[in-house]
């Protein structure tokens, strides 16, 4: 798993689990996407992640 130069959020089937924001997350800075996601959660307990999940679901663009 590589690090990308773009944020783009994977096509379904590719990785994507709900809106794939997490995935792109992840393969843009070559991560474990199971590490994004925890983080997600653990943010949304504790702060806005929610928001920001939904924020960058309306921001990061698909992949072709």
């Amino acid at each position: 798993m590589a690090a990308t130069g773009t944020l783009e959020r994977p096509r379904r089937g590719d990785g994507r689990v709900i809106a794939g924001v997490c995935a792109a997350i992840a393969d843009r800075f070559g991560v474990s996407r199971t590490l994004v996601r925890l983080l997600f959660v653990i943010f949304g307990l504790v702060g806005a992640g929610e928001v920001a999940y939904l924020v960058l679901w309306v921001l990061v663009p698909k992949r072709d």
